[in-house]
């Protein structure tokens, strides 16, 4: 899979609403995860949105998650840039370089998902998302 650099927008508990708005605009394949499918069936947040996933006809991708308990979302500064895919070495050059001089919010690392993963925020006060999947063979 080629790598892929796209929008991932947080939200305060109404994830599942705006993605699926957002397919009603764009059209296209939407992927809900919720946190309960993820292992926390027995918290609050279960039926929440871990990770959506938007892919449309004209080639857009849009992801987007409520945020996790005990982070904040303020309407203006919920975005990250979102850098994925398979090519280890590519995607952590890139992390190597936006990470640098910047600030490290989640060191780039295998998560509970089973992929590498990592956010930063660049010298330019931009925040970035990187997630390393294993190749699919």
């Amino acid at each position: 899979m080629a790598s892929r650099l796209n929008p991932y927008i947080s939200f305060g508990g109404n994830a599942r609403q705006a993605m699926e708005f957002y397919k009603d605009v764009f059209g296209g394949t939407l992927a809900l995860n919720t946190y309960g499918e993820s292992g926390q069936q027995d918290t609050p947040e279960a039926d929440q949105i871990m990770h959506a996933m938007l892919e449309t006809p004209s080639g857009f991708t849009l992801m987007g998650a409520d945020t996790p308990p005990g982070m904040s979302v303020t309407q203006g500064d919920n975005f990250s840039v979102s850098l994925s895919g398979d090519d280890d070495a590519e995607l952590r050059g890139y992390w190597e370089k936006l990470s640098a001089d910047g600030s490290v919010a989640v060191p780039l690392e295998k998560q509970m998902w089973g992929d590498v993963f990592g956010m930063c925020t660049d010298r330019f006060g931009i925040p970035w998302m990187v997630n390393i999947s294993e190749p699919q063979g």
